[in-house]
This record gives C-alpha cells, sequence and structure tokens, in this order.
C-alpha cells in the first residue's frame, strides 16, 4: 500500500507545471484561507445573534486547536517522512514549496483542518445557505495541494480529511446540543 501511494503521489505530483506553481502555492498558503473563515464567522454571526456567535468563535477555536494537535501527535507518533523527505522519491519529485517542512507528514494538518471547517460550517449553515457547499471544494483544494507542492502523499490527505470530517461532525454536535 506504501509503495502505491508514492507511485500515486510521484504521477499526481509530477502532472505540475512552472505556470501552475504559483497558484497552488497561493492555495495552499493558510493564511489565504483568512478571507474566507473571516466571511464564514461573519454570515453564522449574522445568522445565529451575537451570543450564539460567541460560542460559535469558541468551538471553532477549540476544534481547530484539536485538529492540529492531534496531526502533531500522529505525525510524531507514526514517523511516516514527508515525500520531500523521503529518500526513496525525494529525486524523483517536484518539491514546489521553498522548504519541505519537518520531517514527518503523516496526516496532513491542513487537510484536517480545512475538511473540520467545512464539514462544521456546511452542518451549520447548510439550511439557511446554499452556497456553503463550496467548501468542500475549497478544502479539496488546499487537501490537493499538499500533494502538488510536494509535502504530503495521498494516504496523509485523505487521513486528515477523514479525521478532520469527523472532528468537524464531533464539534458540530457539541455545538448544536449544548448551544443551539
Amino acid at each position: 500500500m506504501i509503495q502505491l501511494d508514492q507511485e500515486f503521489f510521484l504521477w499526481l505530483n509530477n502532472l505540475g507545471t512552472p505556470f501552475w506553481d504559483p497558484i497552488w502555492m497561493g492555495i495552499t498558503n493558510k493564511y489565504n484561507s483568512f478571507p474566507l473563515y473571516v466571511i464564514l464567522l461573519v454570515v453564522a454571526f449574522r445568522t445565529l445573534g451575537t451570543k450564539k456567535g460567541l460560542w460559535l468563535l469558541l468551538t471553532v477555536a477549540l476544534m481547530i486547536l484539536f485538529t492540529d494537535q492531534m496531526t502533531n501527535l500522529f505525525k510524531s507518533g507514526v514517523g511516516r517522512f514527508r515525500p520531500c523527505h523521503d529518500p526513496d522519491i525525494m529525486d524523483m519529485m517536484r518539491l514546489v514549496k521553498p522548504n519541505c517542512g519537518g520531517f514527518y507528514g503523516y496526516f496532513s494538518g491542513h487537510s484536517s483542518n480545512s475538511f473540520a471547517v467545512a464539514v462544521f460550517f456546511y452542518g451549520l449553515l447548510n439550511k439557511y445557505y446554499r452556497w456553503v457547499s463550496f467548501l468542500f471544494v475549497w478544502a479539496s483544494l488546499v487537501a490537493y495541494s499538499r500533494i502538488y507542492v510536494g509535502v504530503h502523499y495521498p494516504l496523509d490527505i485523505l487521513s486528515g480529511a477523514l479525521f478532520g470530517s469527523l472532528a468537524g461532525w464531533g464539534f458540530l454536535r457539541i455545538y448544536k446540543n449544548k448551544i443551539l
């Protein structure tokens, strides 16, 4: 399975071209997602009101903290090299980022955080706004960008997306049961 993951990574990663590199670097930059987060919070505050919005802010902050810390725990616990640190394939891949990041990459924090946000806000706002389903497209683009730039394997991405989706669903349940 690891070998298939490496082969699939190399195929996807080597589809990239210098023309697309700046676009994918923009997508993978976590700071470029902040405007989306602000829009989601403003919409949620307007839809739910200030008191529920403040609880929402706390819940989302705890959710991101949880997914981020669990990601770090898994990375150090599993100890799977990022592709750009993997001596078996590092000479065959494209590293688009100026640096590789930490040694270990299982599972992707970008993927888990973006899917947690997507599931949480979709479950919270989909009955009011149909456009929130776009969050899954956004989360998928963020996740794929990690393969494109050379820092995560496909299984890192899929595991992160699954974990983040479960975390988003769990924190949504907590928010709906305790706050709404």
